[in-house]
């Protein structure tokens, strides 16, 4: 569906969108990619690897309405992956996080309206779910207005979702490439914030291909959450340095000891389906969709009224082995 085809990324230049831009000149034949994010330096550094003649830098910020109408001209399909996700950062600055994840989100949206684009696809977070902290809720504000876009354009063609998932593997900010840093210091300890804590875990790769097929998938107004492993944090640190020693040093500001991705009022709006969820619109449209069979055939079933999905009531678990070859296969 993209051969031919003009995209655009916001944030293009962090881990999501070289992957993503890897995959996509992998597979398709687009005709144009935009790269749209406010580092130059960053830009000048992709050109070196992504240089084929579809390609194209745009500098700006998602704060800046003009300048993303002016880069959606022509673009049929746009990811959004622009965002500020520290979360300690995000408490000690909250107006910076609400202008670039809450307004930024927004001025997508328009942008997106104004120049006719087909399909718009918005990552959030599992910290977007019952959150505790700035990010998390910047996040959800983020998911509700673009699921209610598709109300603001009616009839007209421009549809958008969300993709929600957990930590990406080895991603600029994660804690991997923090505790290999530490072990390559020879660090005393590794620092655990507390011995009970789980994360939901993605590959990147993995993430990637999520976003791609529920382009395909997607009808406007979904929020798409993929079924992935949960891990325990004391297990990673053990599985990356057995011999270590642990220390905990308490949660940070705004952190969770767990993380969720449908919450128990969100089970009332969830379809299962066989490798993911989708939590569906609790408002009405304009143009009404059956969501219990997406746009591939794909057949999904009522989630378990008063069920949730959070990292630690997961079935699936990664066990320190599984941990170890994934610390090999991205330490290679």
């Amino acid at each position: 569906m993209f051969n031919g085809k003009s995209l655009l990324i916001t944030g293009g230049t962090g881990s999501f969108g070289k992957q993503f831009i890897r995959t996509l000149l992998a597979k398709y034949q687009p005709a144009r990619v935009v790269v749209f994010s406010r580092d130059e330096l960053k830009q000048f550094e992709m050109q070196q690897e992504f240089n084929a003649p579809c390609m194209r830098y745009f500098l700006g910020d998602v704060r800046d309405a003009d300048r993303l109408k002016q880069a959606m001209r022509g673009i049929d399909y746009v990811v959004h992956a622009a965002a500020l996700k520290q979360v300690p950062a995000a408490e000690y600055n909250p107006t910076e996080c609400i202008r670039t994840n809450v307004n930024g989100a927004e001025n997508v949206i328009n942008a997106a309206i104004e120049n006719g684009v087909k399909r718009v696809i918005a990552l959030s977070t599992d910290k977007a779910s019952s959150p505790v902290n700035l990010y998390g809720a910047t996040k959800l504000l983020s998911d509700k207005l673009f699921v209610a876009a598709n109300n603001m354009t009616g009839h007209h063609p421009t549809r958008f979702a969300v993709v929600r998932y957990g930590n990406v593997i080895g991603s600029r900010g994660s804690v991997i490439p923090f505790f290999r840093k530490l072990i390559a210091e020879d660090a005393a300890y590794l620092p655990i914030t507390d011995s009970r804590m789980t994360r939901f875990w993605i590959e990147l790769q993995d993430g990637v291909d999520f976003v791609l097929n529920c382009f395909a998938r997607m009808y406007g107004g979904e929020l798409f959450v993929p079924k992935i492993p949960s891990i325990r944090i004391t297990d990673l640190a053990t599985a990356m340095a057995p011999d270590r020693p642990q220390k905990i040093i308490g949660i940070r500001p705004g952190e969770k000891l767990h993380e969720m991705m449908i919450s128990r009022d969100d089970s009332l709006h969830t379809l299962e389906f066989d490798d993911h969820y989708v939590i569906t619109p609790s408002i009405r449209f304009v143009v009404e969709n059956d969501y219990s069979k997406n746009a591939l055939g794909e057949i999904g079933v009522a989630m378990t009224e008063g069920a949730k999905y959070t990292s630690d009531n997961n079935k699936w678990y990664l066990s320190i082995d599984e941990l170890i070859d994934m610390d090999q296969k991205y330490n290679g």
